[in-house]
């Protein structure tokens, strides 16, 4: 750490710096607490992922009871094909967003498999987008938590050292500055004392 040089000139750079950080910091909370809301809702799309997939399962098993008697095996009857994810921008933040997705779906003969696999097919699909959409937004809460973490480091940072130290060093040169000023109005007085002592002396001499 550079050694604080106790100057005019030290003091203007330490009174512009904080002001730069009293100005920067506003800005910081304000995204802090944009960032804070953000992972809110994005905890709260997580779980209501999950829950849309509990309650497609629970669906499948109240409408479809049959299943559990049938031979006919799902297993294979709707994969997923692939899926496109983009960025979106949230508070400066790059965040995973499910753009579109494909799920295919295997051939199977309608007069030979029961009426039902049609409904069967389409809650398949709807879960499979629903498991997505919660890995997604579980990882939009990963990042999202990451960046209120670090925003807060950088909160922190200006609020209890860097504003904290600018203020400190900034009193403490005009401490320095104020006390030399004071000797050099003293030293200023004693010259001229001396001075004028001199002159009197001289005129007493003539």
């Amino acid at each position: 750490m550079a050694k604080l040089k106790l100057s005019k000139h030290e003091l203007h750079a330490q009174q512009e710096q904080l002001k730069l950080y009293q100005r920067l910091l506003p800005a910081l909370d304000l995204k802090r607490r944009q960032l804070t809301m953000e992972v809110k809702k994005a905890q709260a799309d997580t779980i209501a992922a999950q829950q849309a997939i509990d309650a497609l399962e629970t669906k499948i098993g109240t409408e479809l009871p049959m299943l559990a008697d049938e031979e006919f095996r799902m297993t294979g009857l709707v994969e997923l094909k692939s899926y496109q994810i983009t960025e979106q921008n949230v508070v400066g933040v790059k965040l995973p967003f499910l753009a579109s997705l494909d799920c295919v779906v295997a051939d199977y003969s309608l007069l030979a498999t029961p009426p039902w696999v049609d409904a069967l097919v389409q809650r398949l699909k709807d879960a499979t987008e629903q498991r997505i959409r919660a890995e997604i937004a579980a990882e939009r809460t990963r990042i999202l938590e990451v960046a209120v973490r670090r925003i807060t480091q950088r909160v922190n940072l200006f609020e209890k050292i860097l504003i904290p130290s600018a203020k400190q060093n900034i009193q403490k040169i005009r401490i320095v500055l104020g006390d030399a000023e004071r000797a050099s109005i003293v030293t200023a007085k004693i010259a001229k004392k001396k001075r004028q002592q001199q002159r009197d002396a001289e005129l007493e001499e003539v």
